[in-house]
């Protein structure tokens, strides 16, 4: 039986045996037949709020942040609409936001797929950088005693939008929304305490949760502490067409995003698996190893313990070796032990809650990567086992355990399956 697996840009097909296979997909949801008729229409009767060219005033200054070069955000579709309702301010009044988060800065290429050679000669277009403090700015603290630093363009600007694409997210519930303030235009410190060993570890901070998400509840706190303005989300289908669009008050977008999510995405499925197969979703979520680790994650939540997961990630962009990431994985020689790790008094590193999760992972099934970005070396040199050729690695299993139960999730973490209750 062949399937085609979200790979890089073209997708890679593999073969596998006919029998005792279960396939889990997101459900299929059309794209909108005109996805910008789509959101000028949100933005003409937006949720709980008045329209953005009703909001804004001659003389404000305006900051719009958006997804980074490894979302697949059509911002390009999405921002003509938008900045059609503030046509009444001059050009150099408004900035777009890209929000980085920790990931690297979007190479002028990657801000042009993204946006458009038109929006990029009209605004200006700034890359966030979390550890530039000229470009930062603190506003207090959350009530656990986080410390709130944000972009200083996104904070004194008196009209703030937040623009996302919503997903389940590993240990956020979902990706868009609040999460576009922060991590998205945070600065290291916010992003250390959103992200700490413990509220990462926390049984709550998973795919899909939402209610009682320790982590959740920081990045609401900290969006509302900062003051955003408006709000627009979509939901996009496995080939990246818009499937529906919302727009108006942050954080009621954000649910009625997250319940047309949560239908198509969350798949229940019979008892667990001895052998999953996953993906990244392809590009560009796959662009990294250091982003891979969702689709691992995702897989881990329906492997049996000591079983296996084999994921096919391009990481075309490599690792990347740019943060703490690269370091603490080739270190990593026992999961366990670097989990224990994370609660020494003084350790802190850029990233340390991919490594986590990735550890967390490690300690319940073996690992096996296929990947045409980085070298056999490479993977070697992490906890990961390497594969060619995924056929070959499940001929070797099964001709040693022909009674192996397999999953395969084509979508990689558009998919979010969990086990029937009971099973």
């Amino acid at each position: 039986m062949k399937i085609r697996l979200a790979y890089g840009k073209k997708g890679l097909e593999v073969d596998v045996p006919e029998g005792g296979v279960t396939l889990v997909e997101p459900r299929f949801i059309p794209g909108l037949p005109d996805p910008q008729d789509a959101v000028r229409e949100v933005l003409a009767h937006p949720l709980n709020s008045p329209r953005l060219s009703e909001l804004t005033r001659p003389g404000e200054r305006v900051a719009i942040s958006i997804c980074d070069s490894t979302r697949a955000m059509p911002s390009g579709t999405v921002l003509p609409a938008l900045l059609s309702e503030l046509e009444h301010l001059p050009d150099e009044s408004i900035r777009i936001l890209v929000a980085t988060g920790t990931h690297r800065p979007a190479s002028p290429d990657e801000l042009e797929r993204i946006l458009g050679r038109r929006i990029l000669e009209r605004y200006r277009v700034i890359n966030h950088v979390c550890t530039d403090e000229s470009s930062l700015v603190s506003i207090g603290r959350t009530a656990s005693g986080i410390p709130v630093i944000l972009n200083r363009a996104w904070v004194e600007s008196d009209i703030r939008i937040t623009t996302g694409f919503v997903e389940p997210h590993f240990f956020a519930g979902f990706s868009g929304g609040p999460k576009m303030v922060a991590p998205g235009l945070a600065g290291l410190d916010t992003v250390m305490g959103i992200h700490s060993a413990a509220l990462i570890a926390d049984e709550k901070s998973a795919w899909g949760i939402i209610e009682d998400n320790p982590m959740h509840r920081e990045i609401r706190e900290i969006a509302s502490m900062a003051g955003v303005h408006f709000s627009l989300d979509v939901t996009l289908n496995s080939l990246h067409e818009i499937t529906s669009v919302q727009a108006g008050e942050l954080f009621l977008v954000h649910e009625r995003a997250r319940a047309f999510t949560r239908a198509a995405a969350m798949q229940e499925v019979d008892g667990l698996f001895d052998v999953v197969i996953t993906t990244n979703s392809g590009y560009p979520l796959d662009l990294n190893l250091y982003q891979a680790v969702k689709g691992l994650s995702c897989a881990a939540r329906v492997v049996r313990p000591g079983g296996i997961i084999i994921c096919a990630a391009e990481c075309s962009d490599g690792i990347p070796a740019s943060t703490d990431f690269a370091d603490m994985i080739s270190g990593m020689v026992n999961p366990g032990d670097f989990l224990r790790r994370l609660s020494d008094p003084g350790f802190r590193r850029q990233d340390q809650w991919q490594a986590q999760v990735l550890a967390q992972v490690l300690e319940k099934a073996d690992v096996y990567l296929k990947s045409d970005g980085l070298s056999e070396e490479e993977i070697r040199s992490s906890p990961l086992r390497p594969v060619e050729r995924i056929e070959d690695l499940l001929s070797k299993i099964l001709k040693d355990h022909p009674d192996f139960r397999i999953c395969v999730l084509p979508e990689g973490p558009q998919t979010i399956p969990y086990v029937r209750e009971g099973r």
